[in-house]
């Protein structure tokens, strides 16, 4: 039954729809980059510069990506390959798409995101579930990033030595992540009462992964890293996983 429904949910015809919609994403994506290069010649940047600009952030791109790739495949076993494809290819977040889909499947009473549980009813609710709720950042923006931008131009300055004053937002995003994180972490500690350790060997391992990252960025000056730690995080505390899970049994 779940290889069936894995069957239907890779069907070429969901390909081809996808297909469609990347291409356009990307064809925009070139778009602008033309237009951009175009604009840096015509005001009298050197060319050298413009090509060194680009390779560099053909790099910061890659690696970043790496992340994402990890979410198309966490998510493609359960939800089969197009839709997480799309999902983290146009508007979608490595975080909220695979936090969202396990939601949404526990809300219509899967175990969680499992092939063999899964449903075409269920499949159909999570990818509504994940796309609705990723909409909020695109309406907002077609109704106020102009008066948002024209703020940002009018701020004034911070003078050299003092902090900025913090604004609501920034309180709400941390109050957001803060709460995002003990859910998660009370999740394992939870498991773990009940014998089950890789959850929360794992995400200590990714703490503890993130934690030498920042101490190399901060000591050594190391920036460029700020690009990678995410993936390379995830990655390492994968392997780790992967390495302990035998071990526990």
């Amino acid at each position: 039954m779940g290889q069936e429904i894995l069957r239907q949910l890779n069907a070429p015809l969901i390909y081809l729809v996808v297909a469609v919609a990347i291409f356009c994403v990307v064809a925009m994506c070139v778009f602008f980059m033309v237009k951009s290069w175009r604009a840096g010649v015509r005001i009298g940047m050197d060319k050298k510069v413009l090509r060194k600009v680009v390779v560099s952030s053909c790099t910061f791109t890659v690696l970043p990506a790496v992340s994402i790739l990890l979410g198309v495949i966490t998510l493609s076993g359960s939800m089969g390959i197009p839709l997480p494809w799309l999902r983290l290819s146009v508007i979608g977040n490595l975080q909220y798409e695979v936090n969202v889909a396990d939601i949404a499947a526990r809300s219509v009473g899967l175990g969680g995101l499992s092939i063999s549980e899964m449903t075409l009813e269920a499949y159909v609710t999570m990818a509504l579930v994940m796309t609705c709720g990723i909409l909020g950042g695109a309406l907002l923006c077609l109704f106020t990033l102009k008066g948002y931008a024209g703020k940002l131009a009018g701020k004034k300055p911070v003078p050299q030595g003092e902090k900025s004053k913090k604004s609501f937002g920034d309180f709400a995003m941390i109050a957001m992540f803060v709460g995002m994180c003990a859910t998660y972490i009370g999740s394992y500690v939870g498991k773990a009462a009940q014998a089950d350790f890789l959850p929360i060997i794992t995400a200590l391992l990714s703490a503890a992964f993130m934690a030498v990252c920042e101490w190399l960025e901060r000591k050594y000056h190391m920036k460029a890293l700020e690009n990678f730690d995410l993936a390379l995080c995830m990655l390492l505390a994968m392997a780790g996983a992967v390495l302990i899970a035998p071990v526990l049994g």
